[in-house]
């Protein structure tokens, strides 16, 4: 065989390889975009992601057959959402799915034709502007919210149950996340229970030691983290804080109280991501993202830590024990 038969029959192969390939793939392979305000080893994100995979296993949809789902990882830069709807090297992206009002929000700057699917997001879609409506969002926007601003006066009780002495608390505020409503609640309850509340707006993790240095000087008692993409994605530092300065704390998402935070209450986020498949499903057999009105949580879970409680030497009471939907012991 001379070289120029073998050359001639390497590039036959290639082609041939490459048409195979081609003829393998599905020819209706939907492309999921999944963002996440986190770096990609935060543990919550995993759960998360395993549950939108279980709801689209749930209704025939199989990632390599039908789907594809493709995990954008943020780390605080919400912007990244352009950059990858403008990168031409890149599969063509079929539906959006967000977490947070930031991320849903630069999705929405980035596309206007782009089916995008909100996962949760704590404040009002219609307040912020993201949504005409709950019955009818309108644009190329639906999917779920878990409404937090109106659990933040049950938070406080909740926080006030398992430390009956505390009279001031401080609210450290996500820059990243709407905060108006949440504050104005928060102090509301904090009139009714005679709490007074100490509110810092955390530009970024360079400020969270200032920030734990300002609620010491300011002698709270006890703290409530509403939680954004800046603090999601440095959870760890925040708790590790929280729990050298022994202050009883409580957040606004189970990841927190799994990662060591001592009290969540909250809505499931697991549960949500598995409904985020019956939009893609109902949207893929015809529905408009306009039309599919947005969901919020019917069920809310109370979660406490007790290893957390030992460790900054807090009893928290039976009856609030009896009453929690899950305790980490």
């Amino acid at each position: 065989m001379t070289k120029q038969t073998l050359v001639l029959l390497l590039m036959l192969l290639s082609i041939g390889s490459s048409r195979l390939v081609q003829a393998q793939q599905p020819k209706n392979l939907r492309q999921i975009l999944l963002t996440r305000p986190e770096r990609s080893d935060d543990p919550a994100s995993q759960a998360n992601i395993a549950a939108l995979r279980q709801g689209l296993g749930e209704r025939g949809y199989v990632e390599g057959q039908n789907i594809a789902l493709e995990i954008l990882w943020l780390a605080g830069e919400p912007g990244s959402i352009a950059k990858r709807l403008t990168d031409s090297t890149r599969p063509k992206v079929d539906f959006i799915v967000t977490s947070g009002t930031a991320s849903t929000r630069a999705a929405q700057k980035a596309t206007t034709t782009i089916p995008i699917i909100m996962a949760n997001t704590a404040a009002d879609p219609v307040a912020e502007g993201l949504i005409a409506s709950f019955a009818r969002p309108g644009g190329n926007l639906t999917g779920l919210t878990n409404m937090s601003i109106d659990l933040a006066g049950k938070r406080l009780e909740l926080l006030k149950e398992a430390v009956p002495k505390t009279s001031r608390v401080a609210l450290l505020l996500d820059p990243t996340r709407p905060r108006t409503a949440e504050l104005k609640e928060t102090q509301d309850a904090g009139r009714a229970l005679k709490v007074e509340i100490q509110s810092l707006v955390v530009k970024g993790p360079d400020a969270f030691e200032d920030a734990f240095r300002s609620v010491a000087k300011g002698r709270a008692q006890a703290l409530i983290v509403v939680s954004g993409s800046v603090f999601n994605a440095h959870r760890p530092r925040l708790i590790e804080l929280a729990a050298k300065s022994r202050l009883p704390a409580m957040y606004t998402e189970h990841a927190y109280v799994n990662a060591g935070g001592l009290m969540v209450y909250a809505s499931a986020l697991t549960d949500q991501y598995r409904r985020v498949a019956v939009f893609i499903d109902k949207i893929l057999k015809g529905a408009k993202p306009a039309e599919l009105p947005v969901e919020a949580p019917m069920r809310f879970e109370l979660i406490i830590n007790l290893k957390t409680a030992k460790q900054i030497g807090l009893t928290v009471p039976p009856n609030l024990l009896a009453r929690a939907d899950k305790v980490i012991r």
